[in-house]
């Protein structure tokens, strides 16, 4: 349970140290680049990957993909942190779950039992209720619910991307995590690009500060949820229920009380609704 509750705390200060950057003055876009260099240093220093030669024989047709979505999904989730908040964005993430089990069950010939249905179904509800419904928006009614439901489409993706590059059997899913991480610095470099050339933003030097701790904490992430899948073999749905259940109530907690984010009623109704589906999907 202990690295259950490190992938959780991990998972939500990555939230926290985009929006206090934000509230900082630090270019939070730029940021999110300098996230991808750590977590390729600490890939290679700590997971060990066997490097590969890069030929064609390699599943490009998932790498690529996943190697662009990676940096502009986490550009989605920035925007969702500043336009609706942490609570929003945390609930979008872990109920993008259903797509990758709903993928299963229709193109990947996955059986699974009628019960799990409720959950997506009391899930699809939670987000409808989290993301919109707030008649006091402080953005004058603009649709910036679209970025949560961005996150919630393209963590779904990416999960499914992720399952098929870890069934690939000839070569090693650290080594793949590796190439993917690669391609993902490569994109965030050009979005940088983009940004300083295109856009003649100024180059942000505390961005790469905030960017390398940012890279350490969604490295941890990831790390500390593979450890506790391996220390919990014969347990799958308590880690599965205790990281989902975990950030969103971590971060509920965390846009609350540190952010004094404001909730509404059928907010909250769908954080709860929210925790329900993960509880029945896991249980049912």
């Amino acid at each position: 349970m202990l690295y259950i509750l490190i992938s959780v705390l991990c998972s939500v200060t990555v939230a926290i140290i985009i929006k206090f950057a934000r509230q900082r003055g630090v270019n939070y876009l730029q940021l999110l680049v300098w996230n991808y260099p750590i977590a390729l240093l600490l890939t290679y220093f700590i997971l060990k990957p066997e490097l590969v030669q890069w030929t064609s024989d390699l599943p490009w047709h998932l790498y690529l993909p996943l190697g662009f979505l990676l940096p502009f999904i986490f550009i989605c989730i920035a925007l969702s942190i500043r336009f609706s908040g942490i609570v929003k964005t945390e609930v979008a993430q872990r109920l993008s779950l259903f797509i990758p089990l709903i993928a299963a069950y229709l193109w990947m010939g996955e059986k699974m039992a009628s019960e799990k249905f409720l959950g997506i179904g009391v899930g699809l509800v939670a987000i409808v209720f989290s993301i919109g419904w707030n008649k006091n928006n402080q953005n004058n009614g603009k649709n910036f619910w679209i970025f949560p439901l961005l996150v919630f489409i393209g963590m779904g993706i990416i999960d499914i991307i992720f399952k098929h590059i870890a069934q690939h059997p000839e070569i090693s899913y650290m080594s793949s995590l590796w190439i993917v991480f690669t391609l993902a610095l490569g994109f965030a470099l050009l979005f940088l690009f983009y940004l300083l050339f295109i856009r003649k933003e100024s180059f942000d030097v505390k961005a790469l500060l905030f960017g390398a701790i940012l890279g350490v904490f969604n490295f941890g992430n990831i790390v500390f949820y593979m450890k506790a899948h391996r220390a919990l073999p014969d347990s799958p749905s308590l880690v599965f229920t205790g990281m989902n259940i975990g950030v969103i109530a971590v971060g509920a907690l965390a846009g609350v009380f540190l952010f004094k984010e404001k909730l509404s009623k059928y907010n909250k109704i769908g954080v709860l609704l929210a925790i329900i589906s993960v509880l029945l999907i896991a249980f049912l």
